[in-house]
């Protein structure tokens, strides 16, 4: 593969925020590795990950050697930088299921074929830890690291010096020294001369470019990327639901598109470039497009479908973009029983639900009982009435009138029926069995 300036291609994509000297032509005089760490506490990564992996992803795309470095050691102590209190600490086992998941969710983004010649690589810094004595490290390594140089690092300062101040353990203090040694060790081992990460990490990269020239004689490379923000001031990775993750499980592919279909025009600017493999021709043309006919969201929309694709897979994005249709588009009750019963869920979340019994169904639910007494969808018999009569009520996204009844074959995943009154006033209505809701509430079996 012919190198390509990796360099070049983070400027103009808004992706550096500090580079040290000559490090451009250090990466276009041959092939080189780089790592990054990747925080191992929880079994997915999530969107605020998204910026470590895609600079991996472009410096391999680049013709170089990534290496995911999973931080089984220092999730064991925890990172002071961006921190105001001490992490939990995990055990191994709890770490290496975490690594497992993590090496997953990163072969979306990264080759680790080991038949290219710059196959990624996943390393965990327990590995080479977990047999160095304290005394060892502090004799071959802490020594050759003042206390004032340690002292001197904003992520240091910041817990002992900012508003909500506490101090910080000696365990944290030491987790530059820690995290300084693991390029050091990834220098002599794997040849790998820089390490990236988020700008709040500059102290750390830069200890363990200090270790390479005291200790292994030779010169190591940092790079930072902007911390991501978004345009109204909130953090960007969060939603009203907390973290958006990149595990279907946590976040389905639903909700993990609607974050990226919702993001201002500003934002979506920016994030196109950073989070899509897009080429800067093709993102020109998607945001002159955009500024033409904002109403459309076509900046939105592509930004939505690359990183949905991306992260899960073209079918997955499929769906979401179906789902999404299903409150602002044509759908039908055909495309309402395509979504399983988590997306179902997601799509009408704060919509108001009742339960009934499944026995209710059997013989065919009259549709006023429906919307007034079973329900309380509708305050009344005569209310339900008058709708039916206006011919504003649907079922499952069909028009139907006072005749009608839900039996069985209503069903969306055999739980669910969506009722509509006008084009957005919505209501669901879950339908269960006695044993369904014993399981669900034994002692409390609400239904109306």
């Amino acid at each position: 593969m012919q190198l390509q300036n990796f360099v070049e291609e983070l400027q103009w994509r808004g992706m550096v925020h500090d580079v040290m000297p000559d490090t451009e032509a250090h990466l276009l005089a041959q092939m080189r590795s780089a790592y990054i760490g990747f925080d191992p506490t929880a079994d997915s990564l999530h969107i605020g990950n998204l910026v470590p992996i895609m600079l991996l992803s472009f410096f391999q795309r680049s013709g170089h050697k990534p290496f995911a470095l999973v931080g089984g050691a220092t999730g064991m102590i925890g990172d002071p930088s961006g921190k105001s209190s001490e992490r939990n600490l995990l055990d191994e086992k709890t770490l290496r299921h975490n690594q497992e998941c993590v090496h997953k969710q990163l072969s979306q983004f990264l080759d680790f074929s080991p038949s290219i010649k710059n196959a990624a690589v996943m390393v965990n810094n327990y590995d080479w830890m977990k047999e160095f004595s304290f005394l060892d490290f502090i004799r071959d390594v802490g020594k050759h690291i003042t206390v004032n140089y340690m002292m001197a690092k904003d992520s240091v300062k910041n817990r002992l010096t900012g508003e909500n101040a506490d101090g910080m353990s000696f365990t944290e203090f030491t987790y530059q020294m820690v995290q300084g040694y693991d390029f050091l060790h990834l220098y002599k081992n794997h040849d790998c001369t820089l390490q990236m990460g988020g700008s709040d990490q500059w102290g750390n990269i830069t200890t363990g470019t200090e270790l390479i020239r005291r200790i292994g004689g030779g010169k190591g490379y940092a790079l930072t990327c902007p911390l991501i923000t978004k345009s109204d001031g909130s953090k960007f990775g969060k939603s009203e639901g907390g973290n958006v993750w990149l595990d279907p499980k946590r976040t389905s592919p639903y909700k993990f598109y609607q974050y990226w279909l919702n993001t201002s025009d500003e934002d979506a600017a920016k994030y196109i470039k950073i989070f899509t493999f897009l080429d800067k021709a093709t993102i020109e043309s998607i945001i002159t497009a955009h500024e033409k006919a904002p109403h459309v969201r076509a900046l939105q929309k592509r930004l939505a479908q690359e990183v949905t694709t991306t992260v899960h897979n073209e079918e997955e994005y499929e769906k979401a973009l179906a789902a999404s249709e299903i409150l602002f588009g044509k759908s039908t009750s055909a495309d309402l029983k395509k979504l399983d019963s988590e997306t179902f869920l997601d799509v009408f979340e704060g919509v108001p639900q009742a339960e009934i019994k499944r026995a209710d169904i059997k013989n065919g639910l009259d549709i006023i009982a429906a919307l007034a007494e079973k329900t309380g969808f509708l305050k009344s018999n005569g209310e339900a009435r008058r709708a039916l009569k206006e011919n504003s009520i649907s079922v499952n996204k069909e028009k139907v009138n006072d005749s009608f009844k839900i039996t069985e074959t209503d069903l969306i995943n055999g739980a669910f029926v969506l009722l509509q009154r006008g084009k957005k006033n919505y209501f669901v209505i879950r339908v269960t069995s006695k044993n369904e809701r014993e399981k669900a509430d034994p002692k409390n079996l609400l239904t109306i």
